[in-house]
C-alpha cells in the first residue's frame, strides 16, 4: 500500500491545484516520495489552504520551482516501483480527486485503481470491534486525522502541514491500528495505548 498526502491551494480540485505530495511505501517505510510543486496555471487560491500548508502565494509561483505536471510524472513513476501499488492515507478521496483532476488537466495516464484504504475507516471499525461509539457529530462520524492521531497515540499533525509529514503519519496509524507497533523509530517515544494491542 502507498500512504499518500497532498497539499492543495485550496478544497475544489478543478479550481484549486496541488502544491505538494507525500507518499510512504507502507511495506517498506524508507522508501518515500516528496515533491513541492507550482501550482496549475490558473488555479485560485484560498488564504485558509495557504495558513495551513505554510506556502506564499510568492513562493508557489517562483519560477524556479517543478511544474505539476513534473511532479506528477515522478509521482507515479515512483509508484509505479512499488509491488502494492494500493493507495490510502487520511480522507484520501480528498487527495485522490486532486490527483485525479490534475492528471486530466496535464493528460497523463495513470491508472490508480478504485478500491483505495482510509485512516477513517479502520479507526472506525477499530471502535466498533471495541464496542464503543466512534466520535459523532451532525449524525456523522468526527473522526478528523487529529482525532485519529490520538486515537493511536499520536500527537497532532504539526502546523504547517507537510504532505511528507502527512503521509508518515498516516502511514504510522495504520501500522498502529493494523499490527499494534509503531512503524518509524520517530514515533516511538509515543506509546500504543493499551486497547490498539
Amino acid at each position: 500500500m502507498l500512504i499518500v498526502d497532498t497539499e492543495t491551494t485550496g478544497l475544489d480540485p478543478k479550481k484549486h491545484s496541488i502544491v505538494s505530495i507525500g507518499a510512504v511505501d507502507f511495506s517498506h517505510p524508507e522508501n518515500t516520495f516528496y515533491a513541492e510543486c507550482k501550482p496549475f496555471n490558473g488555479a485560485e487560491y484560498m488564504a485558509e489552504a495557504l495558513v495551513i500548508n505554510g506556502f506564499t502565494k510568492e513562493e508557489l509561483e517562483d519560477p524556479k520551482r517543478k511544474t505539476l505536471y513534473e511532479a506528477l510524472t515522478e509521482f507515479i513513476a515512483w509508484t509505479n516501483t512499488a509491488e502494492d501499488r494500493t493507495l490510502g492515507g487520511h480522507n484520501f478521496a480528498f487527495d485522490l480527486a486532486f490527483l485525479r483532476s490534475a492528471v486530466e488537466i496535464y493528460n497523463i495516464s495513470w491508472s490508480p485503481g478504485r478500491r483505495i484504504v482510509d485512516t477513517h475507516s479502520i479507526c472506525y471499525a477499530h471502535h466498533l470491534k471495541r464496542g464503543i461509539a466512534p466520535p459523532m457529530k451532525d449524525g456523522r462520524t468526527d473522526l478528523g486525522f487529529d482525532k485519529v492521531l490520538n486515537y493511536v497515540g499520536l500527537p497532532a499533525e504539526p502546523k504547517p502541514h507537510g504532505a511528507l509529514t502527512g503521509a508518515k503519519m498516516a502511514a504510522e496509524a495504520f501500522s498502529r491500528l493494523i499490527f499494534s507497533k509503531p512503524l518509524y523509530h520517530e514515533f516511538e517515544q509515543f506509546a500504543v495505548p493499551e486497547y490498539l494491542r
